[in-house]
């Protein structure tokens, strides 16, 4: 059997069976800025140098899809950083970030159910390794911001797996990781917002939207449009 439409309000569902339980899978990958998280870091970066408005508008139109390659418009914002203090991420990290409703609710009843946690971010290790530590999130894969004297470069360090944690990217991950474990991209729970998120939507048995961009919440099972991240589990008993 499957759902078109949820009861509740706020939450959609679409293509879903109506008998799935959070144990039938065995990883859930989700992104950070806007899902896991309150804000999109970067933004709140520029904010410190005067920048906000120009890097934030790049932002928006990449996770509508506006613009298409998320790497060159990763590299366009990131530059836009150069020669911003480092201190300002921890200033950033204090005093403007938070955790999404639910996103610890969820991540328990997750790991409680025997499910692995990944982190897959276009954002930045500074916050993704800080949000992993936070919530006891088992992996965690997001772009380094090259430092020189205290100050951004302006940069992204390339790591072991490639320069830019972008959609591909994100997809690559996710099968990986489910391959490490053994398990199929249908024992697999994606969660995102935007539109670089879809690529590794479209790979897991279940494709959940948070807040998302239309576009988004067109292509994704399950759509939480109000309401925090534990409204999952109002899916998945």
């Amino acid at each position: 059997m499957t759902l078109a439409q949820a009861s509740s309000p706020g939450l959609v569902l679409q293509r879903v069976a109506s008998t799935l339980k959070l144990a039938d899978f065995r990883l859930i990958a989700f992104d950070m800025d806007s899902t896991l998280i309150n804000i999109e870091c970067i933004d709140e970066i520029a904010d410190a140098v005067g920048k906000k408005a120009e890097v934030a508008a790049i932002t928006e139109a990449t996770m509508r899809g506006e613009i298409k390659d998320f790497k060159e418009s990763l590299r366009r914002r990131v530059a836009l950083l150069r020669g911003v203090p480092v201190t300002a991420l921890q200033q950033v990290y204090d005093e403007r970030l938070r955790l999404n409703p639910g996103a610890a609710e969820l991540v328990g009843a997750c790991k409680t159910a025997g499910l692995k946690v990944l982190l897959v971010s276009g954002g930045f290790t500074f916050f993704a390794n800080r949000v992993k530590e936070r919530l006891g999130i088992d992996f965690a894969r997001s772009n380094l911001l090259a430092e020189a004297d205290g100050h951004l470069t302006g940069e992204v360090v390339t790591q072991s797996w490639g320069d830019i944690c972008d959609g591909a990217e994100k997809r690559r991950t996710l099968l990986e990781v489910a391959s490490l474990m053994g398990v199929t991209p249908q024992q697999c729970i994606a969660v995102g917002d935007g539109a670089n998120d879809l690529p590794m939507m479209g790979e897991a048995g279940l494709s959940v939207a948070f807040h998302a961009k239309p576009k988004v919440r067109e292509q994704a099972m399950v759509a939480i449009n109000e309401g925090g991240l534990d409204r999952l589990l109002e899916v998945l008993r």
